[in-house]
């Protein structure tokens, strides 16, 4: 069987915030659309679900992250995931200079969580928690 990833979907609080971010950092708007009906019930099991939705896709066009802000019902705020909790806990990209991307994702009031470590002089690595 042939299986390849799509994308991944990640619930926002701010559609437009994620949308500004993340085309600052490169990437393109592939698609914007409201989704609500039975098919979305029945896809997301969850009943009376509307919600506004942005797929974008990275330069090199291998990588897609759909974005998804609840109209109905209300979204739940949850607390970032520890380290050590099982769960979603990142989306990771390669650039091609680490400084230029965090200088775009300050202007957007994103930090790194500790810093910018480098693994054995071969590449630098950071966290940092972006809109949602």
């Amino acid at each position: 069987m042939a299986i390849k990833l799509n994308n991944v979907g990640i619930a926002v609080r701010d559609l437009e915030a994620v949308i500004a971010f993340f085309t600052d950092l490169g990437l393109t708007v592939l698609g914007r659309d409201t989704v609500s009906g039975e098919w979305a019930d029945t896809a997301v099991g969850l009943d009376g679900n509307h919600v506004k939705i942005a797929v974008l896709q990275t330069p090199d066009g291998h990588g897609r992250l759909e974005f998804f802000e609840y109209i109905h019902p209300d979204a739940i705020e949850t607390e970032p995931t520890l380290s050590n909790e099982i769960g979603m806990h990142r989306v990771a990209f390669s650039v091609d200079d680490i400084e230029d991307s965090l200088a775009i994702a300050a202007k957007h009031g994103y930090h790194p969580l500790r810093g910018v470590a480098t693994h054995e002089d071969i590449y630098k690595l950071t966290y940092l928690r972006g809109p949602s």
